[in-house]
């Protein structure tokens, strides 16, 4: 067996030049790691299916809940469960790395303008 890649994170989020239009760079068993770049608001929207991992990378952002908004600083993560809705929103570009099952679409349940393709590797 060959040893597996060493994936450098940074060097992948380089080659991202597009806001809310994750990329994946690693597959776990049926989860896909994506890292995207994060910029104003987003869309509201909820995963009927799963819930959804937020790693900030660099910068920072801010997830808002109909019942609050949580701030992620770089280094901190949140788990957002599986049907709450939410909308990230970073004021200035924020990176993140997102942990979610393979087939998740970035809108959800909220499909439009910023539903990026899913199955996009770098």
């Amino acid at each position: 067996m060959s040893l597996p890649p060493v994936i450098n994170l940074f060097s992948k989020l380089a080659l991202v030049d597009d806001h809310w239009a994750p990329k994946i760079v690693a597959r776990m068993n049926t989860y896909h790691f994506k890292v995207v770049k994060l910029q104003g608001a987003f869309v509201w929207h909820r995963h009927a299916e799963t819930d959804e991992t937020f790693i900030v990378l660099e910068g920072s952002t801010r997830i808002e809940f109909r019942s609050g908004t949580v701030e992620l600083l770089q280094g901190e993560m949140i788990v957002v469960p599986q049907g709450v809705e939410h909308r990230p929103m970073a004021e200035a570009e924020c990176s993140v790395l997102l942990v979610e099952p393979s087939g998740t679409v970035n809108t959800g349940d909220a499909p439009g303008g910023l539903t990026a393709p899913d199955g996009v590797w770098i």
